[in-house]
């Protein structure tokens, strides 16, 4: 079974390095200025809509927070697919927004984060038609990055865990599974 490879060409920059984002950093988001989203692209094209649905996620009302969710949802892991690059770039500020007590969606977040930790659509397309890992645009690529995206923030797994409201401590242990298969 062929493997989708670690590196890709692609007519977008891919290789630029994810900002570490945590909860811990200071003000919430503060790093979304590092991540060049004008020059990756979601499933609308530029990505640069996203700091501002991440924003508006961060410090929206309930109803403007889930609506900001769900446009983040389609622009980076429509219908389970990781549907572009910018999904890794964006994982990073899923994790920071999910462990912000005054985020208002935050078990829809970790419900996201599973959603993508799950995405294995392009490896299994690569799998039984490789020639797909021979395209610029390296679907299998962007899925892999964004898997390990996830994984490489799943040390905030515990404390969400132990979170009092039962819904996240749900997701989290859902996503926890998932992780650990």
């Amino acid at each position: 079974m062929p493997t989708a490879p670690t590196e890709q060409p692609s007519t977008q920059r891919t290789d630029r390095a994810t900002p570490s984002t945590g909860a811990s950093a200071g003000a919430p988001l503060a790093a979304l200025g590092q991540v060049p989203w004008s020059d990756i692209r979601d499933s609308t094209g530029s990505a640069a809509a996203i700091p501002q649905l991440l924003r508006r996620v961060a410090r929206g009302d309930a109803a403007s927070a889930r609506a900001a969710l769900e446009e983040l949802r389609r622009r980076v892991c429509q219908y389970g697919f990781v549907v572009e690059q910018a999904t890794a770039a964006t994982v990073p500020f899923l994790w920071e927004l999910a462990q912000l007590p005054h985020v208002t969606c935050r078990p829809q977040i970790i419900q996201l984060l599973k959603s993508i930790a799950d995405a294995r659509q392009w490896e299994s397309v690569a799998a039984v038609y490789p020639k797909l890992l021979n395209h610029r645009e390296n679907p299998a690529v962007w899925e892999c990055r964004a898997r390990q995206a996830v994984r490489a923030r799943r040390g905030a797994l515990r404390t969400l865990m132990a979170e009092p409201d039962g819904e996240l401590a749900r997701a989290t242990t859902e996503l926890a599974d998932a992780l650990a298969e």
